[in-house]
């Protein structure tokens, strides 16, 4: 596994490429890989150690006051509409489901990272809905309809595996431990559910590229120079609470199939650009982070168990 890590990207991209239209057909499956994702990975937390902390509270602030301050200062300048739509759902867009996988590779702490899965998913369940309300093509939708809407694509993705897995560690304890062994499953579960995803947004930029160049060309400038800044950022955040990289992946890593239908449903459908392109860029961030963890610590297991070797002979 460690030896294609790296490679997963450039694998997922070509094959999205390839099959761009197929992946659009099956996109339905991804929700189904998601929850087997976060079950395998949730069946492996101790429930009772996830709290809520103060960078959960600063990551929440930063999607909160970034995402609306964006919108209106870029209106004030007389930015494009569709380009300013773009960024307000980009950064409120919420965090990857799939984060639990990269970042507990990367070494971050599993129960920091699930906390603010839920956490923050259940705050952009409430936010959109306000948002919405005054911004966008359905601002006639109630509140209680849209929250609706928002919590239904994301409870039922976000809750449901958590409720599962928390009646399997208190009822089933055999069944939690058997997804506890095989939680290694969820990264190739990843895997395809990145194929189809990269496979959707190249099928989606095939079907829209051509109707607004210009707007496009800023969303694809705005969504690299984000994803920029929020890495680095959640990386600071986390430093100062003592896990650079769950901070970085909580902020940085995003929901991009949610940011495309949230887009699309009260938005510009244009600006669902910006969360398409996001996620190639989020994802080729990933692959560099994959690639520089493993040449660092692979060494380092390998010397480990050759003295093991030289001990036991």
């Amino acid at each position: 596994m460690h030896k294609i890590r790296p490679y997963v990207l450039s694998i997922a991209i070509v094959l999205g490429l390839l099959f761009h239209t197929w992946c659009g057909l099956i996109r339905v499956i991804v929700p189904y890989l998601v929850f087997s994702i976060l079950l395998l990975n949730f069946a492996a937390v101790n429930v009772k150690k996830l709290r809520f902390s103060k960078m959960d509270v600063w990551l929440m602030m930063y999607q909160i006051v970034v995402s609306i301050g964006m919108y209106y200062l870029l209106k004030v300048l007389n930015v494009n509409e569709i380009v300013a739509q773009g960024i307000l759902v980009g950064v409120l867009c919420p965090v990857a489901a799939s984060v639990v996988v990269i970042s507990c590779m990367l070494g971050a702490n599993r129960e920091t990272v699930t906390s603010y899965t839920i956490i923050g998913n259940l705050m952009v369940a409430v936010m959109a809905p306000i948002y919405f309300s005054f911004i966008g093509t359905h601002q006639e939708m109630s509140f209680v309809t849209s929250f609706l809407m928002i919590f239904k694509k994301i409870g039922t993705v976000i809750a449901l595996p958590f409720f599962v897995a928390l009646i399997c560690q208190n009822f089933l304890p055999k069944v939690n431990d058997f997804f506890c062994k095989i939680k290694g499953l969820s990264f190739y579960l990843w895997a395809m559910a990145l194929t189809i995803t990269l496979g959707q947004t190249i099928d989606f930029m095939f079907l829209r590229g051509k109707e607004n160049l210009s707007a496009i060309i800023w969303l694809g400038i705005a969504s690299v120079v984000f994803c920029a800044i929020q890495f680095g950022l959640g990386k600071f955040i986390g430093y100062k609470y003592g896990d650079i990289i769950a901070g970085g992946q909580l902020l940085g890593q995003k929901n991009s199939a949610m940011g495309i239908w949230m887009a699309n449903t009260y938005l510009n459908p244009l600006a669902s650009i910006f969360p398409a392109m996001y996620s190639v860029w989020q994802n080729l961030f990933n692959s560099i982070q994959l690639w520089w963890h493993d040449k660092r610590t692979l060494p380092v297991i390998s010397t480990g168990a050759k003295r093991n070797g030289e001990i036991s002979e």
